[in-house]
């Protein structure tokens, strides 16, 4: 968008035929909308806010919700963090761990010691020396960085766990300090980092469409089903990449050259689209360091309203309108220490404008991490569905009418300690080659705002080397001129 905006000619190539990357949505043969995972905007995702306002979705595509983090525990039991509060950060905050109903008061007493001695206390009156504080823990798990002074066993088993596998698909065994401290000392720090909201619909209405139309508008010509089949480059005597001449695109390989590539993908993305010779830059081999975890996208249609727990009638009624979250049940993301599925919503609800369907009742979306992932489709279905009766007991009574599940073998990076450190950097030794995606070092680390982020830095680079007589076009410019005159 900044690219288009500053009067530059872009043209994209996506592999597959439709955009979004991780946050891709599509329909299948019944009209139904397929996700490859269940997507929250943070208040923190400020970049993110910032293109959606940009092309006008902001107002229109997301919907508010109450700012209360639920957790849902075996027999229907709810606690949660609430941060509605007359004072705002990190008072809300501190309020919201004191008064939870997710934790015993002796995990609350070690929880509060804990976090008492942490980075996010640094960071009340130096937010850039605690982020420095937070980076240098990311050789840790967050188990070990928490239970070193006063953490108990109880916290995590209960609360962070379920938070670490919404955030990365991992637990706190496993993941690293860095990755979990960061969005805590946001949210501890800023008053709107924790509120959420969801989109109105799916990705592909809510937010790429309004991308998109935003893109075209401006000239920038989108090719899908067009994969890249290798970057075209030339080489210094040792062998090293020097600069990207353009990109062999299709089936057919045609040739297109381009005075500055950007490779936007994700990490095995990269990891197959990066010619051997680039790895003789350790920038460039590093990324072959970085692991990613499996993920299981599970959706549910059921014939009543599963998380509506207090009146069984309502439960069970679909008639009538019901749209625009007017359905019983609990409009908002939910969490859970006692399911497989790290987080999960209602979308029905949440989400009504595309996922609600007159007549019918919940669609209960959820994500299985690698735990369940090596199981069939069908019997990740049957779990799926025991696990939520299991959180909402009166949901036995309800039917599942119809069922969704999508597997994807490589999803987010693995956030594990060590991580940051093969994370490459957005400018690259190939001083016409850029990298954009969560994964590239950025501190929002491997989530939507994340890869917003790193695409508007890679933006900004190219904007400030574009123009001038040693600029990327009076680059290209010579080096076609040299190529023609040899």
């Amino acid at each position: 968008m900044d690219l288009a905006d500053a009067g530059h000619d872009v043209e994209m190539f996506e592999l597959r035929p439709f955009v979004g990357g991780k946050v891709s949505s599509w329909k299948d043969k019944d009209g139904n909308h397929i996700e490859m995972g269940l997507h929250v905007f943070f208040g923190c995702y400020y970049n993110l806010f910032g293109i959606m306002k940009r092309t006008g979705s902001f107002d229109d595509n997301l919907r508010l919700k109450e700012h209360i983090h639920t957790f849902v525990n075996e027999g229907g039991h709810l606690g949660a963090l609430d941060f509605q509060f007359p004072i705002g950060a990190p008072i809300s905050g501190l309020q919201a761990f004191f008064k939870t109903e997710q934790l015993e008061p002796i995990d609350k007493f070690h929880n509060a010691v804990r976090l008492g001695t942490s980075p996010i206390v640094r960071a009340l009156f130096d937010f850039d020396g605690g982020m420095d504080m937070v980076r240098d823990l990311d050789d840790i798990t967050f188990t070990e960085w928490f239970t070193q002074l006063g953490g108990s066993r109880g916290s995590l088993d209960r609360m962070w766990d379920p938070i670490a596998y919404a955030l990365g698909f991992v637990d706190c065994d496993n993941i690293s300090a860095r990755a979990m401290l960061t969005i805590f000392m946001l949210f501890a720090i800023r008053t709107e980092a924790s509120v959420l909201r969801m989109l109105e619909g799916s990705p592909q209405t809510g937010l790429h469409d309004p991308i998109i139309a935003y893109l075209e508008e401006r000239g920038v010509k989108i090719n899908l089903s067009s994969p890249c089949r290798d970057i075209i480059h030339e080489v210094d005597e040792e062998g090293k990449p020097t600069r990207v001449k353009g990109l062999m695109i299709g089936t057919s390989k045609e040739m297109k050259e381009f005075d500055a590539v950007v490779a936007a993908l994700d990490v095995p993305g990269i990891k197959k689209a990066l010619p051997e010779s680039f790895r003789k830059y350790p920038m460039f081999d590093n990324i072959y360091n970085l692991d990613t975890v499996p993920i299981a996208t599970v959706q549910l249609r059921f014939d009543g309203w599963v998380t509506e727990m207090e009146n069984e009638g309502y439960m069970m009624n679909t008639s009538g309108d019901q749209s625009d979250g007017k359905a019983p049940g609990i409009d908002n993301l939910l969490y859970s220490a006692d399911a497989e599925f790290s987080c999960f919503a209602d979308l029905a609800l949440t989400s009504p404008g595309d996922y609600y369907k007159p007549g019918e009742g919940s669609l209960i979306q959820a994500v299985f991490d690698e735990r369940a992932f090596g199981r069939s489709n069908e019997q990740i279905k049957e779990d799926c569905i025991k696990q939520i009766n299991a959180l909402f007991p009166s949901s036995k009574k309800l039917n599942c009418t119809w069922s969704s599940v999508v597997k994807l073998g490589q999803s987010l990076y693995r956030e594990k300690p060590g991580q940051d450190k093969f994370r490459p950097k957005q400018a690259t030794p190939v001083e016409n080659f850029f990298l954009a995606g969560s994964y590239t070092y950025q501190d929002y680390l491997d989530s939507m705002e994340g890869a917003t982020r790193s695409g508007l830095m890679v933006a900004d680079e190219i904007i400030s080397r574009a123009d001038g007589p040693n600029g990327l076009a009076a680059k290209s410019k010579a080096a076609k001129e040299g190529a023609a005159v040899v």
